[in-house]
């Protein structure tokens, strides 16, 4: 990775650490439910999400940072959101799949 590109990311992740200490981000995670699989997981079960990833372009601004749960956010890694949902509908494609054949 290029510096300047390395430099690029340890200002947008301190910029997330600044963000994840403000009111609205402690609004945001109030509720406590996931942003992706909508569970509640309590506030201090959720982490901070880049829905475009830093490593693929994203800003840490508002409009692309959500509450995720660890599951979730491990799970994306640095998915895009078609690549995510492609993810899921495959995921959910699998799982009924697995559970007709159990009948």
């Amino acid at each position: 990775m290029p510096e300047g590109d390395a430099a690029a990311a340890r200002r947008e992740k301190a910029i997330a650490r600044e963000l994840r200490q403000t009111g609205w981000w402690k609004r945001r995670i109030a509720d406590g439910r996931c942003h992706y699989c909508r569970r509640d997981v309590g506030a201090r079960g959720l982490t901070l999400d880049h829905v475009v990833p830093l490593i693929r372009g994203g800003r840490s601004i508002r409009g692309n940072v959500v509450p995720s749960c660890k599951d979730c956010n491990t799970a994306k890694k640095s998915l895009l959101p078609w690549e995510w949902d492609a993810y899921l509908l495959r995921l959910s494609r699998l799982t009924r799949s697995r559970y007709s054949s159990l009948s």
